[in-house]
């Protein structure tokens, strides 16, 4: 079955809004807004006036977890300075969902891990809006929305039992595949969890080869394309790779190399087996 994901080349805070109206959900509730605060540094992440708007418009707190490596997100401390100094409390609540440990998500259905380890202020939470910024990253080779659920709303300890794909003193040196197989399992128990109450809009724009994770980033080679939104985050992230693998822009190569590099496909691959969603889709233009 086709799922729909909406798309406009139109990069202005307002074209989020068009988008999630037109996905036809109402977000009800607490809302959880999950998005990249970005790493002291980092030049490319997406700044809080940019996502004001969107947020706003569901009355959404932002919601995080901590690192599990050195940085200036790896404590709560750290990174409550770091959502402070980049704006992000200035625009809306904010919570550091593993500032009071952690809460157990059981994944039936895993690959290579049964249970996602996330922060347990993610009970406080009716609805879940995901706000993913599209580009590259230097582990899973692409980061999008199935890497935002998993990884994202991971605790700093859930981080580490997805990287050693369920054993954790193999944090960096895992299995690769294995790796991105427990990342779509981790995305698998959030999406059943807010099944039916949770939105995905992926920003297409400042795509370096690098995440916003990384405090020093390579500068973006591949132009901004546009915004893309749906209730399938299979299908969405397929899209986003779609639309870079046909663009016509001559930077495009550095991302397309860094992804397959990495295999970053197999966690779309791998979310699909899991049901997630679909990567058979039809892109609806609203331009």
């Amino acid at each position: 079955m086709r799922s729909i994901v909406y798309f406009t080349r139109d990069l202005a805070p307002t074209a989020m809004l068009r988008l999630y109206d037109a996905l036809g959900v109402t977000l009800e509730g607490k809302v959880a807004v999950k998005l990249h605060s970005g790493e002291v540094g980092n030049q490319n992440f997406l700044r809080p006036d940019f996502m004001k708007p969107m947020i706003d418009k569901v009355g959404g707190t932002i919601v995080e977890c901590n690192t599990a490596y050195e940085g200036s997100r790896d404590t709560t401390k750290a990174h409550w300075e770091t959502m402070q100094s980049h704006g992000w409390t200035a625009i809306a609540p904010v919570d550091i969902m593993d500032e009071e440990g952690e809460l157990e998500l059981p994944i039936p259905c895993g690959k290579r891990i049964a249970k996602d380890f996330v922060g347990s202020h993610l009970t406080r939470y009716d609805s879940l809006l995901v706000l993913s910024h599209f580009k590259g990253h230097p582990m899973g080779g692409f980061g999008g929305a199935l890497k935002n659920i998993s990884i994202g709303i991971a605790s700093s300890h859930g981080k580490v039992h997805i990287h050693g794909a369920g054993d954790e003193q193999k944090f960096w040196d895992s299995d690769h595949d294995s790796f991105l197989e427990a990342m779509a399992d981790a995305a698998w128990a959030i999406h059943d969890r807010f099944k039916g109450k949770v939105a995905y809009l992926n920003v297409m724009r400042n795509m370096s080869v690098d995440c916003d994770c990384c405090a020093v980033a390579a500068d973006p080679k591949i132009g901004d394309i546009g915004i893309l939104a749906s209730l399938d985050p299979v299908a969405l992230d397929q899209a986003c790779l779609d639309l870079v693998y046909r663009s016509d822009d001559p930077g495009k190569g550095d991302l397309i190399q860094r992804i397959e590099s990495l295999n970053g496909v197999h966690t779309v691959e791998a979310a699909a087996e899991l049901g997630i969603g679909s990567r058979e889709y039809e892109l609806v233009e609203l331009d």
